[in-house]
């Protein structure tokens, strides 16, 4: 914040003199009559307010001998023009701040301008608002809502795809896998190095048993998920189709849609 520097009126009255003193530009004589000294020159009003005088920064027009100059930088107002580019304040007397694009403004509405814009409806985030940052930007708490529901977030947990953002039931239900037999979400599951599976052609005695799967801990439900080439099950639904005995760290076999236990398999 800064103030600005008024120079004041202009005009004096010359005092009574028997030496002739005229106007450095029309030669009137001054005696008397008010002038301005400008430069070490003595210029009566009428020459000052046609030749010398600066231009106002506001109305653009000259400011006059007999007006009250305020300025700044090397820009000139005339005092009733010195005010804020948003409320219109007058800030002759008070303090204010000079924006880079020429602007003028009070110490409330620079605070405003100055200060991080929402990046759901682009206004300011005034200071001790509620708000969320994240990665940098920040948002009104009511703008920053999930992409597909249009829900603000709040306290509650989200994701990400790319630039978008999602309540955690929003992301899950559009980007989560199903469990291959439940058909149910698998929240969040994390990915798992995926292993050499037996055809499900080969069912036989003969056929080499898959060694047991990875398991991966899910997130939202603390439910762990095995996957495999693509397909995914709770681990709760990854369990032998005939005797129901869970699979999820044992060796199994995979026919069709199904697996099953070795026991099972022989019997197929």
């Amino acid at each position: 914040m800064t103030s600005c520097v008024s120079t004041g009126p202009r005009s004096y009255l010359t005092s009574t003199m028997t030496d002739r003193f005229d106007c450095y530009y029309c030669r009137d004589n001054l005696h008397g009559k008010k002038y301005v000294k400008k430069d070490d020159k003595h210029v009566c009003t009428k020459c000052f307010d046609k030749l010398c005088a600066n231009t106002c920064a506001e109305c653009r027009r000259p400011i006059g001998a007999d007006s009250k100059e305020l300025h700044h930088k090397n820009r000139y107002w005339h005092e009733d023009c010195f005010r804020c580019a948003k409320c219109y304040k007058p800030l002759a007397s008070e303090p204010f701040s000079a924006r880079d694009d020429g602007k003028i403004m009070c110490g409330k509405c620079g605070s405003r301008e100055d200060g991080n814009r929402c990046q759901g409806c682009y206004k300011v985030v005034m200071p001790g608002s509620k708000n969320v940052e994240y990665k940098n930007k920040v948002w009104h708490e009511e703008c920053f809502t999930c992409l597909e529901c249009k829900q603000p977030i709040r306290t509650q947990s989200f994701l990400t795809k790319g630039e978008d953002i999602y309540c955690a039931p929003c992301h899950d239900k559009k980007f989560a896998k199903k469990c291959f037999h439940c058909k149910q979400v698998q929240y969040s599951a994390l990915s798992i190095q995926n292993k050499q599976f037996v055809d499900g052609s080969h069912h036989d005695q003969s056929a080499s048993l898959c060694p047991p799967p990875s398991v991966s801990a899910g997130f939202g439900h603390g439910t762990n998920v095995v996957n495999y080439e693509g397909y995914s099950w709770h681990e709760y639904c990854f369990n032998c189709k005939k005797c129901s005995l869970s699979l999820a760290n044992k060796r199994f076999i995979i026919s069709g849609d199904h697996i099953y236990c070795p026991d099972c398999a022989k019997k197929l």
